[in-house]
C-alpha cells in the first residue's frame, strides 16, 4: 500500500503501470525496434516500427502489467482479464509478470498477438502464464510467446507498410 508521508494514511495498491511501460519499450528498443509514444494514452501505450527490406514493420502496443504480492495463491491460469482500450490485427500486447521479490524487473514477458485475446464477461481475457509457488511461469502451449522467442514473432509478418 502507498502511505502519505504526512498523514499516514494508505492510499491504492501501487501497480507501477508507467515503469511497466517504460519497461517494455526499453526491451523493444534493445531488440531493434524504434518507439514511438502517443502525445494522450487513449488506447495504444505506444506504437513501435523496424526496417524489413523495402518495408517497414509497424506494431501498435498494448502494456498490462501483472504485480503478484505475497498473498497470491496458485492460479492455473495467469493474465490480463477486463479492459481493452484499442484493438489491432497487428497490435502486441506485452504482459510483464511482476512479483514482490522483483519490482525492479519483471520475471518474464509474454508478447501476445491479437488472435490470443479472446472475449470475456468482464471485458477481455489473455492468460498465458499461471502461477506456482510465489512465481509465474509460461503455461503449456504458451512458452513460444514468452522472452525473446516471443517477441521475435512479430518480425515475421509485415504489418503496415509506410514507405
Amino acid at each position: 500500500m502507498l502511505t502519505d508521508d504526512a498523514t499516514g494514511s494508505t492510499g491504492a495498491p501501487q501497480t507501477r503501470d508507467y515503469f511497466a511501460e517504460m519497461y517494455v519499450a526499453g526491451i523493444l528498443a534493445d531488440a531493434g525496434w524504434d518507439v514511438y509514444f502517443p502525445r494522450r494514452d487513449k488506447g495504444f501505450d505506444m506504437i513501435v516500427s523496424r526496417p524489413s527490406g523495402a518495408s517497414t514493420i509497424v506494431r501498435p502496443v498494448q502494456v498490462k502489467g501483472k504485480y503478484s504480492t505475497d498473498e497470491k495463491t496458485d492460479k492455473a491460469r495467469y493474465g490480463y482479464v477486463g479492459r481493452v482500450t484499442a484493438f489491432h490485427n497487428d497490435m502486441i500486447l506485452a504482459m510483464p509478470y511482476f512479483t514482490s521479490q522483483s519490482l525492479g524487473a519483471p520475471m518474464l514477458i509474454a508478447w501476445m498477438p491479437r488472435g490470443e485475446i479472446k472475449q470475456h464477461s468482464k471485458g477481455w481475457r489473455c492468460e498465458p502464464a499461471r502461477f506456482v509457488g510465489g512465481v509465474p511461469e509460461a503455461r503449456p502451449g504458451f512458452a513460444h510467446f514468452f522472452g525473446a522467442a516471443g517477441l521475435s514473432a512479430f518480425e515475421a509478418e509485415v504489418g503496415i507498410s509506410i514507405i
